[in-house]
């Protein structure tokens, strides 16, 4: 390996973020049969979890930006998965019968998504590094980050 490779194979940012593009085609694979992007999933699976959660709370959970999250929100309810319901100012997003269709497929496409991972990397090492991963990141947000 070469200095260069050296570097960057020491680097937490730059291979978190080379797993992370690799992992986004791994999940877009595992959830191609849904009708949506693989990006939407876990908005529809909090969504699912806290049926009439806020517009705000939604993107504090998924850790995205409010202007985000009201991106991917409008977008499913263009589509008819989710609906908003608005209290004075504040939007309560909701399932459609058809976004409850979407969350019962979910949990196939979340053992496709773990099946592929087992199989090129293991068990131990699947489940050690999201442990991992999610550990790391709990502690950067501890310190602010």
């Amino acid at each position: 390996m070469n200095n260069d490779e050296s570097v960057l194979a020491k680097c937490l940012f730059f291979t978190s973020n080379r797993l992370s593009n690799i992992m986004r085609k791994v999940a877009d694979e595992a959830f191609s049969n849904l009708e949506i992007a693989s990006s939407y999933v876990y908005l529809l699976v909090v969504v699912n979890q806290y049926n009439g959660i806020t517009q705000s709370e939604l993107s504090q959970k998924l850790d995205i930006a409010a202007s985000t999250s009201t991106r991917f929100v409008d977008k499913l309810v263009s589509q008819g998965i989710l609906k908003k319901e608005y209290d004075w100012k504040t939007a309560h997003i909701y399932l459609t019968d058809k976004g409850r269709d979407v969350c019962e497929q979910i949990d196939d496409c979340f053992e496709n998504l773990y099946r592929c991972c087992v199989d090129i990397l293991g068990e131990d090492v699947s489940n050690n590094l999201a442990k991992e991963m999610w550990e790391a990141s709990e502690a950067l947000t501890k310190k602010g980050y």
